[in-house]
C-alpha cells in the first residue's frame, strides 16, 4: 500500500481544517463550540481559524450571547470567498447555477440540447459554463447530474438512462474543454445532495430519496455518507421487478416499478399524450382517471414499503416531478407503505414530498462539487484537486 501523503504534520493538518470547515458549513459556530465539537484543543482550533480567516475563507460575524464574561465571537463562512457550478443534464437541456460557498444561487443559465451526441453535450455544457465564470471569481469547478450509471470516482459514464452513452469518460472530456474540476454523478444522488443541503435530509444519517416521473430513481444516505454501489450503480429503483411477466420496461426487461409507475404507463394507462392532461383528468373526478393513479401509489407504496425492511432509513423522500400528483397517489401510497412495512420500523420513519425543480437538481450537483471542495487532499492522485483545507497549505 502507497503512503497516503508525504509529510504526516501536513496531513493531520488538512484533515483538522476539514473537521473546522465541516462544522462551519452548519451555520455560526464559536472557537469554543468548534472545539467540542470536532475533539480538536482549542489552540488548535484557534491556530485553524486563524489561517483560514487570513485566506479569506471563513470571517468572523457576530458575538454571541454569553452567560456571563467576554463574549463569544462566532465564525461563519465567507461566501463569496468561491464558487462552483452546477449542472442538470436532461433529454433537451443543460440547466446550469453558479452557487457561493454556501450553495446559495447567485446565477443561473439553461440552454436546450437538440441532440444526445456527447460532442454536442459537451460544448453546450462548455458555454453555459463559459457564460457563468464571467459572473464571478474564483470557480473552483463543476458539478454535472445525469441519469444513468456512472462511476462517480473515474467520472465515466457506463450506461446514461435516454441516451445511447456506454462508457463515456464525461467528467474527462468537459475538464479539458473547460479548464475546471469536473465531478460527474447520477442525478438522483444530486437531489440528494440538495436535500441535505437544504432540505428534510439536513442533519438526517439515514435517508432515501425517491424521484418518481418519467423514470424512478433512488439516492441513499446511510450512517451520514451518500451510498453509490461498488461501480455507481446503487439507486436503479425503477428496475427492481415488482410483477413477474408484467409490462415491457426500456431496459429490456419486464414487470419493473418504472414500467408500471412511470410517466410514460400513465399516459398509456389514461389515453393521455401528457402527465398535465392526466393530473387533470383526475382532479375533475374521472373515476377511471383516479383509480389509475390510486394504483400508482400502492404500487409505489409497497415498493418503498420493501425498501424501509431492507434499510430502515429515518427518512424517505418523495421528489422528481410526479410529485405534483401526490394528491392522488399518496392515500394509496400511505396504505400500501404502512402494510408493507415490517412491524416496528414505520414508528420512527417520516416521509416528505418535495417538489424539487430542475434547478434544486442543478444546485445540488453544485452541492456535490462543494462536499469535495471541503474535504482534505489524502491521496497523491488528488494533489492537484481543488481544496479549500490546503488553501494555507
Amino acid at each position: 500500500m502507497q503512503p497516503v501523503r508525504a509529510g504526516s504534520k501536513e496531513l493531520i493538518r488538512e484533515i483538522n481544517s476539514s473537521l473546522v470547515l465541516g462544522e462551519l458549513r452548519g451555520g455560526l459556530v464559536s472557537r469554543t463550540e468548534l472545539a467540542k465539537r470536532t475533539g480538536l484543543s482549542l489552540p488548535t482550533v484557534s491556530e485553524i481559524v486563524g489561517e483560514l480567516i487570513g485566506s479569506g475563507v471563513i470571517e468572523e460575524r457576530e458575538t454571541a450571547s454569553s452567560g456571563g464574561g467576554r463574549r463569544p465571537v462566532l465564525l461563519g463562512l465567507k461566501p463569496d470567498a468561491g464558487y462552483v457550478i452546477g449542472i442538470k443534464v436532461t433529454e433537451t437541456r443543460v440547466i446550469a447555477v453558479l452557487t457561493d460557498l454556501n450553495a446559495g444561487i447567485v446565477g443561473r443559465v439553461t440552454a436546450p440540447v437538440a441532440t444526445d451526441d456527447v460532442g454536442t453535450v459537451v460544448r453546450t455544457v462548455a458555454a453555459v459554463v463559459k457564460k457563468l465564470r464571467a459572473k464571478a471569481s474564483p470557480v473552483y469547478g463543476v458539478g454535472v447530474g445525469l441519469a444513468g450509471v456512472i462511476d462517480r470516482a473515474s467520472g465515466v459514464v457506463r450506461h446514461a438512462t435516454y441516451s445511447d452513452w456506454h462508457d463515456v469518460d464525461l467528467a474527462t472530456l468537459l475538464e479539458k474543454r473547460i479548464g475546471l474540476p469536473v465531478v460527474v454523478d447520477n442525478d438522483v444522488n444530486t437531489l440528494v445532495a440538495s436535500e441535505q443541503w437544504f432540505g428534510a435530509g439536513r442533519g438526517v444519517s439515514d435517508v432515501a430519496v425517491v424521484s418518481i416521473g418519467r423514470g424512478v430513481g433512488l439516492g441513499m444516505v446511510l450512517d451520514g455518507r451518500l451510498y453509490r454501489g461498488a461501480g455507481g450503480g446503487a439507486g436503479e429503483f425503477g428496475h427492481t421487478k415488482v410483477e413477474a411477466g408484467g409490462p415491457l420496461c426500456d431496459c429490456g426487461g419486464r414487470g419493473c416499478l418504472e414500467a408500471l409507475i412511470g410517466e410514460p404507463a400513465i399516459l398509456a394507462a389514461t389515453g393521455t399524450t401528457t402527465i398535465e392532461q392526466a393530473v387533470e383528468r383526475a382532479r375533475e373526478g374521472d373515476e377511471a382517471a383516479r383509480d389509475i393513479f390510486d394504483q400508482v401509489g400502492r404500487t409505489l407504496g409497497t415498493a418503498v414499503g420493501n425498501l424501509v425492511n431492507l434499510l430502515n432509513p429515518k427518512l424517505i423522500v418523495l421528489a422528481g416531478e410526479g410529485t405534483r400528483a401526490s394528491d392522488l397517489f399518496l392515500p394509496g401510497f400511505d396504505e400500501a407503505l404502512r402494510q408493507a412495512v415490517f412491524d416496528g420500523l414505520q414508528r420512527d420513519l417520516e416521509v416528505v414530498v418535495d417538489d424539487w425543480d430542475d434547478e434544486a437538481w442543478a444546485q445540488g450537483a453544485a452541492g456535490l462539487f462543494l462536499g469535495e471542495l471541503f474535504q482534505p487532499n489524502l491521496r497523491p492522485d488528488e494533489t492537484n484537486r481543488p481544496s479549500l483545507t490546503t488553501r494555507t497549505a
